[in-house]
C-alpha cells in the first residue's frame, strides 16, 4: 500500500485488457465458415448479377418459405427458378446517394455515399457501402410470394421505361417504378421512392389482381453479404460487422455471421427491423411498425453468403381488386438523429454497450461544443475540459492524498530500512504511520477509479461516431479516426504520463518502481495504434491533470 498509483495503473491496465478481450470475442475477425459445414444451407450458386449471367441458373433456397393465406394453399407458383437474362441496371442519383437497381428482381445492387469519400486522398471517390461484385458483395433484395400462383420475387425480371434517374435541382421526391405481369393476369408495380437529403429509400408494391380468383401475398426483404475479410478490419480497433435485429422483445440484438444458420434466430415481431452493420455504416430493412413480420437468417455456401431478412404475414387481394405493401430501406452513415427519426431503436446501432447511459450525454456535449467551435478536434478538447471540471473536486481529493503520501516518503523509506524483509512488521508499521499522520493510502485511487466509467464511455463515443471519420484537427492530423502516422500525439501522451509519475510518490519497493517507470513506454506503444481522436483526449486529460496536480502538490508540501 506504499504506492496507490501502482494500484491505479494496474486497474487501468486491467480495464484495457478487458476491453481488448471483448473486442477479440465480440468484434474481432472470425474464421470463415467452411463451405460444406454441417447445418449450412447449401446453394448451388450465388445470385449476384455476375453469377447469374454466367451460370444461367438461380437457386431457390435463398428465399423464405411462402406464407399461407386465408385460402387453401395451392401447389405451384412463385418464380423461384429463372434462367433468363440478367436484366438491365438502373442508376438513381440523389444529393446523398447513387444507387444501382437491377431490373432482375429489383435488387439494390450498389450504393455509393456521395457525401462520404473513400479516403481523404480521393475526395471525389464516394464510399461504396453496397456492391454486387464478388470481392465486395453486399446487396438488398426484396420480393413478393404467394402460395396460390406466381409472384415476383427477387429472381423475377421486371420491365422499366428508362435506366437513368436523377433528382433534379428543386425536386424533393423521385419515384423509380419497375413493372411485372404474370400469365394469370397479376400485375405488380414495384416502386422505389427517393427523397432529398435522405438515406431512407421507401419501397412500395402495388398489386392488381385480375387472375380470376383471390390471391394471398406476403412480402419479404433481406440483406445478403459476403464474409468479413481482413481488409475490412482495423489493427487494434475492432468493431462489430454482422447482423442486428430489433424486436418487440429485444430492442437491439447482434447476430454473428457464423450464427446465421441457427434456426433459433427466427422470431416474430410487430414492427422492428433487420440490419447488417459495419463500423460507421449500415443497411437496414424497416417494415411498417404495425406490421407483423418473421425475422430470419440463412447461411449459404459456394460462394459463402449470409442472409438476414423479414417476412410479412399474408395479405389477401381479391379478384379484380388491388393491394399496397410498403417498406423502407435505410442505407448510409450511422448518424444517430437521422436513425432515431426513421425507426425506434435504430440509433442503437451506434453501440456504446452497457455504458450508453453515460456515453449518450457525452456525445450530446461533444455535438454542442462542435456546433460552436466547428472542429471535432477542438470539440474533443472542450469535452475533456468539461469532464475535468465536473470531477475537479474528486481529482483534488486524490491529488491531495498523493501529495501527503509524498511527504511521508522519507519516513516510509526509514521503515523499510528498519524492518528489512519482514513484511508483517513493515505492514503494521506502515499502517501505524498512516493512522498517526491521518493519511488514507487509498485516497489517491478511489476518486480516480470513480471516473474510469466516464473515460471508457468517452472512448466508445470517439470510436463509434461517424462524425469523426475523416474529421481534421490541426496541422498533420487530417483524420481523427485514424492513428497519428507521425506518432506525435502518442509520444506527447507518453511524456505527460512520465511527468505525472514524477509528481506522484515513488514506490519504496525497487521492483515496483521499475514497473512504474515502464508504464509510460508501454502505454505509448499501445496508444500509437489508436485513432488520433482518442489519443488527443488522453493528452489533454493528462496535461490538465499535471497542472492541477502540480498546483495541489506544491500547496500541500508547503503546509506545515
Amino acid at each position: 500500500m506504499d504506492n496507490q498509483r501502482v494500484l491505479l495503473w494496474a486497474a487501468l491496465g486491467f480495464l484495457l485488457l478487458q476491453v481488448w478481450t471483448s473486442w477479440q470475442q465480440d468484434y474481432g475477425p472470425k474464421p470463415q465458415v467452411a463451405v460444406n459445414q454441417p447445418g449450412a444451407v447449401q446453394s448451388s450458386v450465388g445470385i449476384d448479377q455476375t453469377e447469374n449471367a454466367t451460370t444461367g441458373v438461380t437457386p431457390s433456397n435463398d428465399l423464405p418459405t411462402p406464407v399461407a393465406g386465408a385460402q387453401t394453399a395451392v401447389a405451384a407458383g412463385s418464380v423461384a427458378e429463372d434462367s433468363g437474362p440478367a436484366g438491365e441496371q438502373i442508376t438513381v442519383t440523389t444529393d446523398t446517394i447513387k444507387v444501382t437497381i437491377g431490373s432482375k428482381g429489383g435488387d439494390i445492387n450498389s450504393v455509393r455515399l456521395l457525401q462520404y469519400p473513400t479516403s481523404l486522398e480521393t475526395p471525389d471517390d464516394p464510399f461504396v457501402l453496397m456492391n454486387n461484385t464478388e470481392e465486395d458483395y453486399f446487396v438488398a433484395q426484396s420480393g413478393l410470394q404467394s402460395t396460390a400462383g406466381e409472384a415476383p420475387n427477387h429472381h423475377a425480371l421486371f420491365s422499366v421505361d428508362k435506366t437513368e434517374f436523377t433528382l433534379a435541382e428543386g425536386e424533393q421526391e423521385m419515384r423509380v417504378p419497375l413493372s411485372w405481369k404474370s400469365a394469370d393476369g397479376v400485375t405488380v408495380t414495384k416502386t422505389y421512392i427517393f427523397k432529398r437529403d435522405r438515406y431512407l429509400i421507401d419501397l412500395e408494391y402495388e398489386i392488381q389482381n385480375a387472375s380470376g380468383a383471390s390471391m394471398s401475398f406476403n412480402q419479404y426483404r433481406q440483406l445478403r453479404r459476403k464474409p468479413v475479410t481482413d481488409d475490412e478490419t482495423q489493427s487494434f480497433i475492432y468493431t462489430f460487422i454482422g447482423g442486428v435485429v430489433s424486436t418487440d422483445l429485444d430492442p437491439y440484438e447482434k447476430i454473428k455471421f457464423e450464427d446465421f444458420d441457427d434456426v433459433t434466430n427466427q422470431s416474430k415481431t410487430t414492427g422492428g427491423w433487420a440490419a447488417i452493420i459495419e463500423h460507421y455504416f449500415l443497411g437496414a430493412w424497416i417494415p411498417q411498425q404495425d406490421e407483423i413480420n418473421t425475422i430470419y437468417t440463412k447461411s449459404l455456401s459456394s460462394p459463402q453468403r449470409y442472409i438476414i431478412g423479414l417476412q410479412s404475414e399474408a395479405t389477401v387481394v381479391p379478384d379484380g381488386g388491388s393491394g399496397i405493401m410498403q417498406s423502407s430501406f435505410f442505407v448510409g452513415p450511422k448518424i444517430q438523429e437521422r436513425m432515431a427519426a426513421v425507426a425506434p431503436n435504430l440509433d442503437l446501432t451506434v453501440d456504446y454497450g452497457f455504458l450508453s447511459v453515460i456515453a449518450k450525454p457525452i456525445f450530446w456535449l461533444l455535438q454542442k461544443i462542435h456546433s460552436i467551435v466547428g472542429n471535432w478536434g477542438w470539440a474533443i478538447v472542450g469535452v475533456t475540459m468539461c469532464i475535468k471540471l465536473i470531477f475537479y473536486k474528486l481529482s483534488e481529493a486524490s491529488y491531495r492524498s498523493m501529495a501527503r503520501m509524498r511527504k511521508l516518503q522519507p519516513q516510509l523509506a526509514s521503515l523499510k530500512e528498519r524492518h528489512g524483509d519482514d513484511r508483517a512488521k513493515m505492514g503494521q508499521a506502515t499502517m501505524d504511520l498512516y493512522k498517526k499522520e491521518k493519511v488514507n493510502p487509498l485516497g489517491g485511487c478511489l476518486p480516480i477509479l470513480v471516473q474510469i466509467p466516464v473515460f471508457i464511455s468517452l472512448y466508445w463515443v470517439l470510436l463509434e461516431s461517424v462524425e469523426l471519420r475523416q474529421a481534421p484537427w490541426i496541422l498533420w492530423i487530417k483524420d481523427l479516426s485514424l492513428m497519428d502516422k507521425f506518432y506525435v500525439l502518442p509520444l506527447i501522451m507518453g511524456i505527460t504520463m512520465f511527468i505525472q509519475q514524477r509528481l506522484n510518490p515513488a514506490p519504496v519497493d525497487p521492483i515496483q518502481a521499475k514497473v512504474f517507470m515502464a508504464m509510460p513506454f508501454v502505454f505509448t506503444v499501445f496508444f500509437a495504434f489508436f485513432p488520433a481522436g482518442l489519443v488527443l483526449y488522453w493528452v489533454v486529460n493528462n496535461t490538465l491533470s499535471i497542472a492541477q496536480q502540480y498546483y495541489i502538490t506544491r500547496h500541500v508540501l508547503a503546509e506545515k
